[in-house]
């Protein structure tokens, strides 16, 4: 799909282990237009999977490649399948009773379960076995994204991932992005070990920033930033059951530091359209969303860790649909206005 009009914009890609399949299906959306350029990435946990695949397909796209805007087109192509081939991989491990999201089966998922309410990972996981790091490895080429040829034809990346001792959110960037950043953003504690990084010890991205906003406002020059938000916001009914209630205090807790940046930036942008601030200090963000949990409601946050093959397509089919539908309805409002409204979204 292509349209007559560029738009450079910013994606940020929130975590949610398995759903992060339906990011897959949004981003294969968006990359079908020939006329989006991607500017910077931030994701955390299953979003900086997603962020550093796609960005890998346009580093090997810079390496072939000599004009820039070739380099986009292929990368597009080369996105595409790469993020295909990662959650396919994915789907596949699942499918096969080797993993589900991101953790090795000892026996069953029941099983696991229960350990992990009484044992650490450093009890349950000493050799600290994560299917998915080998998956990745195999699949991206990190020299190359740190060093590529078009450094303007490939996305920046930001990667969450939360420091230990001092609970403060660390944002990987540059050469930083190794494959040990994105385990860090994507380590559960009560699955995995802490991933040192530089003598630091870091947990999941998404207690800290799910994902981080502030380095596109800050290290980017696009006003317009895409996020893909695939926590729900609200639940429709009551928890009761422990199973319920703990699905719940994940979806506020992965939910929590969004949105307490979303009510910053939404302060800002009043202050700035009511002219108390100085226009050339602060830059002007236009917001927009494409809201996943919606559509995830039904599935339950325990679903997080359900990875076959069946899971995966029916949600990358779900989250085309969804991406191309966000297209349709508010791609003319890109560089024009923010589509997410703060007051009704936020709260």
């Amino acid at each position: 799909m292509a349209s007559e009009t560029s738009h450079t914009i910013n994606l940020a890609l929130q975590g949610g282990g398995s759903h992060g399949a339906l990011t897959w299906g949004i981003l294969d959306a968006l990359l079908e237009d020939d006329n989006l350029i991607f500017e910077g990435i931030s994701g955390t946990s299953a979003g900086a999977m997603n962020a550093v695949v796609l960005a890998h397909g346009f580093a090997q796209a810079a390496a072939q490649e000599k004009k820039v805007d070739d380099a986009r087109h292929l990368g597009r192509q080369l996105a595409r399948q790469a993020l295909k081939q990662l959650w396919e991989g994915v789907g596949t491990m699942g499918s096969v009773g080797k993993m589900f999201w991101a953790a090795p089966l000892p026996g069953s998922k029941q099983f696991l379960g229960i350990l992990n309410q009484f044992l650490s990972p450093y009890q349950t996981n000493p050799l600290n076995i994560n299917p998915l790091r080998q998956l990745l490895t195999g699949l991206v080429d990190f020299e190359t994204l740190a060093n590529p040829a078009h450094p303007t034809a490939v996305p920046k990346l930001f990667v969450c991932a939360t420091n230990v001792r001092t609970g403060r959110g660390k944002i990987f960037s540059g050469e930083e992005v190794t494959a040990d950043a994105i385990m860090a953003s994507a380590c559960l504690p009560q699955m995995f070990k802490a991933v040192e990084i530089n003598g630091e010890r870091y947990w999941d991205g998404g207690f800290s920033g799910n994902p981080a906003l502030y380095p596109l406002i800050y290290e980017t020059k696009s006003r317009d930033i895409l996020l893909v938000q695939i926590n729900p916001k609200e639940s429709d009914v009551s928890p009761d059951t422990a199973r319920d209630i703990m699905d719940r205090m994940n979806e506020i807790t992965f939910n929590a530091c969004l949105l307490a940046e979303l009510r910053a930036i939404g302060f800002v942008v009043r202050l700035l359209e009511q002219k108390r601030l100085d226009a050339d200090r602060y830059k002007h963000v236009l917001m927009h969303r494409i809201d996943g949990g919606e559509v995830l409601k039904p599935f339950g946050a325990s679903s997080k860790v359900r990875a076959d093959m069946v899971m995966v397509r029916k949600l990358f089919d779900l989250g085309r649909e969804r991406g191309q539908h966000w297209l349709q309805e508010n791609r003319e409002h890109l560089g024009v206005k923010q589509t997410l409204r703060f007051t009704e979204n936020v709260g």
